[in-house]
């Protein structure tokens, strides 16, 4: 069984801040399939039944913890590293790009780094989601946890569909069909590292 794992920061002083892109995908997945969100250990998660069956998870935790809440969730459910996708912001990407990778080290990214630590491998599938970076004298953390300006909101929400769609794949075609389909550039050498 695929899982679909958003990271972002839990609370409603969060929800529409660029580091909670990855929640705003696999809500925008639950939304699609009308998924209902469940409690379980240190995640929420929603199941889809039928010919392709899958979960989505979002952590209860803060971003930095992110890796204690999915290993609990997939060693309990015995899932394999091959069938889980990973959702997060990037800060170097643009606004809008989406890039997809089968594997790679956690990078700058806090919770992805502690996803990587937890599961003990960097072959898991990620969907990084640009952000931006913003103007470079601003701190990084702040403009991270702020909301999108106005005029950047028709770009976010292209973004979430693009990404949704990006996870749909995952589920039925896995990461390659995704990379090959969703990387600018699926020869070169980004395309898998």
């Amino acid at each position: 069984m695929k899982v679909i794992v958003g990271l972002g920061n839990p609370g409603r002083e969060y929800e529409d801040t660029r580091h909670n892109v990855g929640f705003m995908v696999v809500d925008e997945v639950a939304r699609r399939h009308d998924l209902h969100w469940r409690n379980e250990g240190q995640v929420v998660f929603a199941k889809k039944f039928g010919s392709s069956e899958f979960l989505l998870a979002k952590p209860k935790t803060f971003m930095n913890l992110s890796g204690c809440a999915v290993a609990e969730f997939v060693n309990y459910r015995n899932i394999a590293t091959d069938d889980l996708l990973v959702i997060v912001d990037d800060v170097d990407l643009p606004l809008g790009r989406v890039r997809a990778r089968a594997r790679g080290s956690g990078g700058t990214h806090n919770g992805l780094k502690s996803v990587v630590q937890q599961l003990g491998t960097t072959s898991l599938a990620r969907l990084r989601i640009g952000v931006g970076r913003g103007d470079r004298r601003r701190d990084l953390a702040d403009y991270v946890l702020a909301t999108f300006e106005p005029a950047e909101r028709a770009v976010l929400d292209e973004v979430i569909t693009r990404a949704a769609d990006a996870a749909e794949m995952f589920i039925v075609e896995g990461i390659e069909k995704v990379m090959n389909t969703y990387n600018p550039d699926a020869t070169g050498p980004e395309a898998t590292d």
